[in-house]
């Protein structure tokens, strides 16, 4: 269980006017499901880069939990990356540490039903089938901390909410630490317990509401309008975020 903390006071690219992330701070319970939510180019990757150490240019600290170890992250990118030349179930074994069993995925395979297609190629298949991969190999390292980086924006409604309904049995089912960015307001509230929402220039929170909706109606389309519109109507700054 692992408890997360995020100050950063400046992040400023290089040539840059101004900062993209100034005296930022952010803070997730162990377990929590987080959504933050901001239009496009208000600094939602950069911010998920500096938790994962891709990007570690910036001014502040990020805890993860227990700080005397490197803690574990999962990254699920808007492309799934996966490697065309291995099946599903040699992608996902790659990025297991030496002491963990190949048996672990075959549970996460049948959660996200893709036991039958375990060993063919990406290319074979679906879009949607592809992000379910990437979403168990995130999980198979059991991360201190999940970053999931709107991994469903290229998916039809259809398909981005039978994947959705996927992720959060698994969630579910093996809990973890989860930010995930979305520009989706619908999406948002579907998924998480925590909204955060962000403006620019530099990044910055505007509103961190707590979804009231109980987990069991996540799939009430009209619970979860009316709390959008609810959200959009006690909240003018929102609706300029979407």
């Amino acid at each position: 269980m692992t408890d997360v903390h995020i100050t950063i006071d400046n992040k400023t690219y290089a040539g840059a006017a101004q900062a993209t992330i100034a005296d930022f701070s952010l803070s997730l319970q162990a377990n929590e499901f987080v959504c933050l939510v901001g239009s496009s180019g208000c600094g939602k990757t950069t911010l998920l880069n500096c938790l994962s150490g891709l990007d570690n240019q910036y001014d502040g600290e990020i805890l993860v939990g227990k700080q005397h170890t490197t803690p574990k992250i999962g990254y699920i990118f808007q492309n799934p990356r996966l490697l065309p030349w291995r099946t599903v179930r040699e992608n996902i074994e790659l990025v297991l540490d030496p002491e963990q069993s190949p048996d672990l995925i075959d549970p996460l395979l049948d959660i996200m039903q893709l036991t039958q297609v375990q060993h063919e190629y990406p290319e074979r298949l679906s879009v949607g089938m592809n992000r379910r991969v990437a979403i168990i190999r995130a999980f198979a390292v059991n991360p201190d901390l999940l970053l999931m980086d709107e991994p469903f924006v290229s998916l039809d409604p259809p398909t981005a909410r039978d994947v959705r309904a996927l992720l959060l049995q698994l969630w579910q089912q093996r809990p973890h630490t989860v930010l995930f960015v979305t520009h989706d307001l619908r999406e948002a509230i579907a998924l998480a317990d925590r909204l955060i929402f962000l403006a620019s220039t530099p990044m910055r929170v505007i509103s961190d509401i707590v979804v009231p909706i109980a987990r069991t109606q996540r799939h009430d389309e009209a619970a979860i309008e009316n709390f959008r519109q609810q959200l959009i109507n006690h909240y003018p700054d929102i609706k300029q975020l979407l």
